[in-house]
């Protein structure tokens, strides 16, 4: 095979991947008044007197508490906190993490307040 060969069979292997754009814009967009954000909040599993919040004890709450007022779904992972306590040492804390996709409106503001007052006075 020739260098030129080389080269052309390279140059179309390159251009092989390459596609025209649409003509056609999407057809599906979010209407402005239908606005979302997304809210991710923190739970330490630590309680200030002692023993931890059980796995239980956390599905309980997102089921009893943050499912019914976040309907649409929502997303729980494992997380570690961690800060560095007025002592200088570095404290950690198993904790989850919740994240919420939801509407930006004053009934959501107001279920996330509800979820993190109920979460504390457990």
């Amino acid at each position: 095979m020739t260098i030129k060969t080389g080269v052309m069979a390279a140059a179309l292997l390159m251009l092989a991947g390459c596609t025209a754009p649409s003509r056609h814009a999407a057809v599906e967009t979010c209407k402005a008044d239908n606005q979302m954000q997304q809210t991710t909040l923190y739970f330490g599993l630590n309680r200030p007197a002692g023993a931890q919040i059980t796995s239980n004890e956390w599905q309980q709450f997102v089921d009893q508490d943050v499912t019914p007022r976040f309907r649409d779904g929502l997303t729980v992972f494992d997380a570690r906190g961690q800060w560095l306590g007025n002592d200088g040492k570095v404290a950690r804390e198993p904790s989850k993490a919740l994240m919420l996709i939801h509407g930006k409106d004053a009934q959501s503001d107001k279920n996330i307040e509800a979820l993190r007052g109920i979460y504390k006075s457990r």
